[in-house]
């Protein structure tokens, strides 16, 4: 056999092998990934009566995955608020990054890096100088849950492990109000809401308690917080 046919040969097998190796690869983080694609509309309800809509989207990234949400929002007595955030999610739901930027009497916003559990904050406040502030939390898994974006909870339905079930306690992020602290999420079982049935999960923290309503998926269809009287459901 000719020396350049041998090569060919060889260079077939080896390509061949780093395409195995690739597709093995990209199967195994699609089979880790507990991060699924979805895109919808909230509509948010103070007291019954409308005052908001977010829309948002989560899609694969190169990183692992990208998950997006804008919120308008008009409270009585209160300015119209257009609030932004996009978080980068590892596969595992671990946070790699976090931006939000608020725009109501003022625009505010802030970058945050997430790197082996540490929070590095860089606040842009209108007409001042930015801040920065680093937060150590012990573990890569974070929950990220900022004011007024309600796709970050059905993030963390997917980050919540439903082969264990059981109450599961992770660290939080409030961003917008530099915030950290604990959550405990629960499954609740089968609910139901307006005469249907959902996957329910309960998020506690110090001082709020939230109502995840879930569909079969376990995408966010419905969230209630009861003690302010709020409810957000998917159009």
């Amino acid at each position: 056999m000719r020396k350049s046919a041998r090569s060919r040969i060889v260079l077939g097998v080896v390509a061949a092998g780093l395409l195995a190796l690739t597709a093995l690869a990209a199967a195994q983080q699609k089979k880790a990934s507990v991060i699924a694609q979805d895109k919808g509309r909230f509509t948010i309800q103070l007291d019954g009566q409308t005052v908001g809509h977010e829309e948002f989207e989560i899609s694969a990234s190169p990183a692992g995955w990208a998950a997006q949400g804008t919120t308008e929002l008009k409270v009585p007595d209160s300015h119209t608020a257009r609030v932004t955030g996009t978080l980068t999610l590892q596969p595992d739901g671990a946070p790699i990054s976090y931006e939000w930027i608020s725009r109501a009497e003022k625009t505010n916003g802030a970058h945050i890096a997430f790197a082996n559990g540490v929070a590095k904050i860089t606040l842009q406040m209108q007409g001042a100088r930015p801040f920065e502030q680093d937060m150590a939390f012990g573990t890569p898994l974070i929950a990220v849950l900022d004011n007024n974006l309600y796709y970050q909870y059905g993030v963390l339905a997917r980050v919540y492990d439903w082969s264990k079930r059981g109450a599961q306690n992770l660290p939080v992020l409030i961003p917008q109000e530099l915030t950290p602290g604990s959550v405990s999420v629960e499954s609740t079982g089968s609910v139901s809401a307006q005469g249907k049935s959902y996957d329910g999960l309960r998020v506690t923290t110090s001082d709020l308690e939230v109502l995840l309503f879930l569909d079969a998926n376990h995408r966010l269809m419905r969230l209630e917080v009861p003690s302010a009287k709020v409810s957000v459901t998917r159009d």
